[in-house]
């Protein structure tokens, strides 16, 4: 059985007093919120990740705000950092899948992907609040 001498303490101030059943029942519980952490967390931890970049943090709302392709060569006057960082940054986003990137010709262009703009909405409903 897990260390529980801390959930102990916890259930005998909630409840003037704990004995092993309550403790038993209340890991029971606990027990299914670990149902909520998705069996692909993987993805969602490499998106959070990059997103953790200043730059890539910066280009994804870019082009968030946007809201269309833009050219790396758009991209650049906008973002204070070496053309090798931005080339990078985009590199990574891509592979965490929150842009999506097209060739034409000598020019690459880069848009976000749905996830990318869903979570550049949820950080801006959730800034600022308690």
């Amino acid at each position: 059985m897990p260390e529980t001498d801390r959930l102990e303490r916890l259930i005998a101030d909630e409840c003037g007093e704990c004995c092993e059943s309550d403790v038993a029942e209340r890991l029971e519980s606990l027990e299914a919120y670990r149902d909520a952490i998705p069996d692909d967390a993987g993805t969602d931890r490499s998106a959070l990740q990059t997103l953790s970049n200043e730059t890539r943090y910066d280009i994804v709302y870019l082009l968030a705000a946007a809201d269309r392709e833009l050219c790396v060569c758009e991209i650049n006057p906008l973002v204070d950092v070496s053309d090798s960082a931005i080339s990078h940054a985009l590199s990574d986003l891509h592979d965490a899948g929150l842009v999506t990137r097209r060739k034409n010709g000598t020019w690459r262009y880069y848009e976000t992907t749905d996830r990318a703009a869903e979570l550049v909405a949820a950080l801006d409903a959730t800034r600022g609040g308690e």
